[in-house]
C-alpha cells in the first residue's frame, strides 16, 4: 500500500514541478494564487454591504 501511495504521489507532484521548474516560478504561482483569493474577498465584501 506504501508502494502505491508512494507512486501516486510522485505521479501528482512530477507534472507539477515540471511546470513551475524554478522555486521562483512555484513562487509566482503562489502569489498568484494569493492574489486572486484577495480579488474574491474584495469583491464578496463590496457585495456584501451594498
Amino acid at each position: 500500500m506504501k508502494k502505491v501511495l508512494a507512486a501516486m504521489t510522485v505521479a501528482v507532484a512530477l507534472p507539477m514541478l515540471a511546470a513551475c521548474n524554478t522555486i521562483e516560478g512555484i513562487g509566482k504561482d503562489v502569489k498568484a494564487g494569493g492574489q486572486a483569493v484577495e480579488e474574491v474577498a474584495r469583491d464578496t465584501r463590496e457585495e456584501l454591504t451594498k
